[in-house]
């Protein structure tokens, strides 16, 4: 689908995911480019971003050259997909100036136990003009880290492609019928929560949540046996978005998350989500239309099942957008092409 679009979008020329209008409004350069391949949040994010700044007429690619008005770090970290680096845009800005430069930082080092993410975030970040977080949370944990928040910055909070994850159609919960709690990860790292996973799956096993059932997509730890959850291998777009479709509510225990898409995912599909409040920046969307936990996961779900049409009817109407996240990132980059970079870049 999202390969299909890329050659077809506007009429443009699409080679690499690179998108080029005949006569462009900007030009913008993106350090990553895209995957029809399962590929997370960031993926996601690109391909949404990049089909709202075509229909805006402005030209993409993802390399540098002189005719760059923009650059977007999406990451730091150069291979695969990501095509340059800290070092290319310092190197480039020096040459030429007037490029602006916005930076997404989407990562710390909390979410997966890691050491080096932060300080390479810090490095990159020093060659920005505009600053984006994809949460408060993770504003503030870069924050008391190395960010100076009198720099320019905003937050823009993660969507989901509505086109492919959106309520219609969905299962409506019935009297009579289990309560159907969802949970999706493509990591099994046990930060994503599986240790809560798994108490919910031995509650239902031992009867501690009758009628209800737990579907696990995706991976987990190796060392899970499963007693009564529903399991099923992972699966993205359409395929995802109907098996959430489903379910009556979505379960997140993640950890320290800077902005995931799986409880994004869910919302749009107009669940509520059962969260766990150590979530980071995933708790500023979820309490919209759920209900936190941290001790008790059982008592949370008890109380999300006897408050379901209430807390349903809160995320139809508080659901995250992706479109709302795409057109605010193209605002950001447009103030900044109209705005000369202050950036002094030494000889």
């Amino acid at each position: 689908m999202m390969r299909a679009w890329l050659e077809r979008l506007r009429g443009g020329v699409a080679r690499g995911g690179a998108v080029t209008p005949a006569t462009p409004v900007a030009r913008v350069a993106i350090n990553m480019r895209p995957t029809p391949a399962p590929w997370g949040g960031g993926n996601q994010w690109l391909v949404q971003t990049l089909r709202c700044l075509a229909a805006r007429g402005w030209a993409v690619s993802h390399r540098l050259d002189a005719a760059v008005d923009a650059i977007v770090i999406v990451d730091p970290r150069v291979g695969g997909l990501v095509t340059f680096g800290p070092d290319d845009i310092r190197d480039h800005r020096r040459r030429h100036p007037r490029a602006v430069c916005l930076h997404r930082v989407n990562e710390c080092d909390a979410r997966k136990g890691t050491t080096d993410v932060d300080a390479l975030l810090a490095e990159a970040n020093a060659l920005a003009d505009f600053t984006v977080f994809v949460s408060e949370w993770l504003r503030d944990h870069h924050t008391a880290r190395w960010f100076d928040r009198d720099r320019p910055h905003a937050v823009i909070r993660n969507g989901a492609d509505p086109a492919i994850f959106h309520p219609l159609g969905a299962d409506l919960l019935r009297p009579g019928e289990p309560f159907r709690l969802v949970t999706h990860h493509w990591s099994d790292n046990w930060l994503k929560g599986f240790d809560v996973y798994r108490e919910i799956d031995d509650l239902i096993a031992g009867g501690g949540l009758p009628d209800t059932e737990l579907w696990v997509i995706g991976r987990w730890p190796a060392e899970i046996r499963w007693k009564a959850a529903r399991t099923h291998v992972p699966v993205t777009g359409p395929a995802l978005a109907s098996l959430l479709r489903h379910c009556h509510a979505y379960v997140t225990a993640s950890r320290w998350e800077p902005g995931p898409m799986h409880p994004v995912e869910g919302a749009q599909c107009g669940l509520p989500v059962v969260y766990h409040e150590d979530g980071g920046g995933l708790v500023e969307t979820c309490r919209r239309y759920g209900v936190a936990f941290r001790g008790d996961v059982r008592a949370a779900i008890l109380e999300a099942r006897e408050r379901w049409t209430e807390l349903r009817a809160k995320v139809l109407a508080n659901a995250p957008s992706g479109d709302a996240m795409s057109v605010a990132y193209a605002r950001e980059l447009q103030r900044l092409c109209a705005t000369p970079s202050t950036a002094i870049w030494p000889s």
